[in-house]
């Protein structure tokens, strides 16, 4: 009777061993403060999770820049990025200092023209979304004018309209020309939005 209750015993141990290793264990854990990028793999044994690690932060990286993509399309990377790991079953766990399944950036004002909401040089917490308000400050990459922060004034459709908060009027000569310095008021498109500030 010990020895089939041993034996038993033995079984479960093995049977609880092999599950805990090799059943549903392939996870990508990542943590985003939104400026630095952590990640833990939980995977079956012959992966090189240092590499993986490595490939999925720089993937980080590189779409917190990138205004066209959404927490989708990250999603989606970091599970194809397993894929050529071997991990095809990977449950990918996004946390981030704004939530789950949010992409936090920190970005950096740069110029007067968001007065007085936002200062020169100020830091400004994103939330990496293309789900945007009339009303909402958002990042945007502006064929005209390059990276800028504005508000949003309009929406038609795909269309974004971006406008300052500052709606001072200066002239200024330069090489002898009489020039108006104003805000900026232009026109972008859904996908060259790179996020809704969420904390300034």
């Amino acid at each position: 009777m010990a020895k089939k209750y041993i034996l038993a015993l033995i079984i479960l141990v093995l049977i609880a061993f092999f599950a805990f290793n090799y059943l549903g264990n392939n996870s990508v854990d990542i943590y985003i403060d939104g400026e630095n990028v952590s990640v833990t793999t939980h995977s079956i044994s012959g992966i090189d999770t240092e590499s993986l690690n490595k490939e999925i932060c720089d993937y980080t990286i590189n779409l917190m820049n990138d205004t066209t993509s959404d927490f989708s399309d990250y999603e989606n990377g970091v599970k194809e990025i397993c894929i050529r790991y071997g991990i095809d079953d990977a449950k990918i766990n996004i946390d981030s200092s704004i939530g789950k399944n949010q992409i936090p950036v920190i970005v950096n004002v740069d110029g007067t023209s968001m007065l007085p909401t936002l200062q020169d040089g100020q830091q400004v917490l994103v939330n990496k979304s293309h789900d945007v308000n009339v009303g909402d400050i958002v990042v945007a990459e502006s064929d005209e004018y390059g990276g800028i922060i504005k508000r949003v004034d309009d929406i038609e459709g795909d269309s974004i309209h971006l406008v300052s908060d500052n709606k001072d009027v200066s002239y200024e000569y330069i090489n002898g020309a009489l020039y108006e310095i104003k805000g900026i008021s232009t026109w972008v498109d859904i996908n060259d939005i790179g996020g809704v500030v969420i904390q300034y």
